[in-house]
This record gives structure tokens, sequence and C-alpha cells, in this order.
């Protein structure tokens, strides 16, 4: 498929004729609103901002392919038509944001954050929801959608944000979120290395997780990453860092656009 043909869900803030230009991938079945946080930080005023929900995500037209290679060639085409300087992503966006970099479709600064690099880093209930797809087909993805609810009440944010969050993930239709779950787990274990690979990339890389609540990095990987890559660990627990870590989230992103050179 033609990235061409992705018709892309964007969210866009800053000046029209900004001199730089971020690219902000959400987490899987998150809007691109997602990012409205850190779109309003102060430091970042001047930076023309473009988030784009992943195809197929919150009820958006769902690519014919589901891979994550996939979403990052239509992902690295459109940083690519938008003249993007950094690219950022959280969660599922950042394993895109990954894909572009280790393959050189993106070849610019790139901030992860909360990104798993291999299925050890993920939950091992959120596993089994993938697995169990295989078998009982949209059922295990549905009744995951349901405990959305019971699970965001921790969330840092207003009464209001999270009922707004809640809505774009309960848009997610449970026969898409399974393939988008299993796509997502094969990705995860398609290299034995998956550190070193982005570290092969040679570019400018931040790994951001919080101390706890949105996954982390087995020791082997933090070793490597800390030899090639800026390593960031926020103190506290956080499930959903654009959201309720703007403002340091803002500050790693100002470092990554000066890492990105001049401005064009």
């Amino acid at each position: 498929m033609d990235p061409t043909d992705i018709a892309w869900d964007l969210l866009v803030s800053g000046p029209a004729d900004a001199r730089q230009t971020v690219l902000l991938l959400p987490g899987g079945l998150n809007r691109a609103r997602s990012y409205t946080e850190l779109m309003a930080e102060p430091a970042l005023a001047g930076t023309r901002l473009v988030a784009g929900t992943l195809p197929g995500h919150c009820g958006t037209e769902p690519p014919r392919d589901f891979a994550i290679g996939t979403a990052a060639r239509h992902a690295a085409r459109l940083a690519e038509d938008q003249a993007c300087d950094v690219v950022v992503g959280f969660s599922m966006g950042a394993t895109v944001a990954l894909e572009m970099a280790a393959t050189g479709a993106f070849t610019g600064p790139t901030v992860l954050l909360g990104i798993s690099l291999s299925p050890a880093d993920e939950p091992t209930f959120f596993r089994a929801v993938c697995r169990l797809g295989d078998v009982l087909g949209p059922l295990p993805a549905a009744a995951l959608l349901k405990l959305m609810g019971p699970a965001s009440k921790g969330m840092r944010v207003s009464p209001e944000r999270r009922a707004e969050v809640l809505s774009d993930l309960r848009s997610n239709d449970p026969r898409v979120v399974r393939r988008i779950f299993r796509d997502y787990l094969d990705c995860l274990g398609a290299h034995a290395r998956p550190a070193a690979r982005l570290c092969a990339a040679g570019v400018p890389v931040w790994v951001v997780h919080a101390e706890k609540g949105d996954g982390g990095l087995t020791a082997d990987e933090r070793r490597t990453l800390e030899t090639c890559a800026s390593v960031v660990t926020i103190p506290g627990t956080s499930y959903f860092l654009p959201m309720e870590e703007p403002r340091r989230i803002a500050e790693i992103v100002v470092d990554a656009l000066a890492a990105a050179g001049p401005p064009r």
C-alpha cells in the first residue's frame, strides 16, 4: 500500500512558519490529542508540532497491513511531507519511531517515551491478551478495552481529560485492536538484540521511562542503550508520560531540537 493512501488524523499547533517541526506519534489506541498537554508547553510555543493518530487506531481507517514496519514507512512519509526535524513517539508510537530510525527512514533526533524493546518489557497479562486473540478472536481485546476505565483512575489529569482519554480508547474496534496487538507483539520479538539495532542507527536518541507504570527495559537493554543514547528515568509513577509529565518531556524535546542542528 502506498503511504500516500493514508488519510492521517492530524492535530497541529505552533506557528505555520516555525523554523523547526516535530512529529508526535501517540501510543496504541490513542488519538493525536493525547499530546494536548505537551503541545501546550511554553517551551515549545515557537515550534510547529504535528501529532498523528496511528492508522487504524481510535476508529480511523484501518490500513491493509498492520505491521509496525509498514506503519513506520507511513510515518516516515508523513515526517517528510511535514518537513519534520524530530520524531517523538510514546509506547507503540515509540516502537514505530524506533523502526523509522533503525531502517534509516528517518535520520533525525528521535525521542522514545515509555518504549518496549522486547516482549519481556511488556506485562505478562498484555502478552496473554495478544496471544489469546489467536484463539478467541476479538474477545480478549474487547475485555481489555472494558478494563480501561478502572485502570485509568490513577491518571494525573482532570476528570474531564480522563473522560476524553477513555472515550478515545473505547472508540477502538476490538477486531482491529486484535490485529494491532498481534503485529505489535510480533515486532517486539523480531530482533534478537533490539537495543543494539537502535544503537546501530547512529541517530541522536532519547529513551525515557517513568520509574514505574509505563513498562521498562531489561538490564541488558539498558546497558546497551547507555552506550549510545540518553537514557532518562523520570521519578514516580506514570502510565501516560506525554499527559502526566509534559514539562519534563518538553525539555527533552528542546534538547532533541538542538541536536537537529540549525533550524531550516
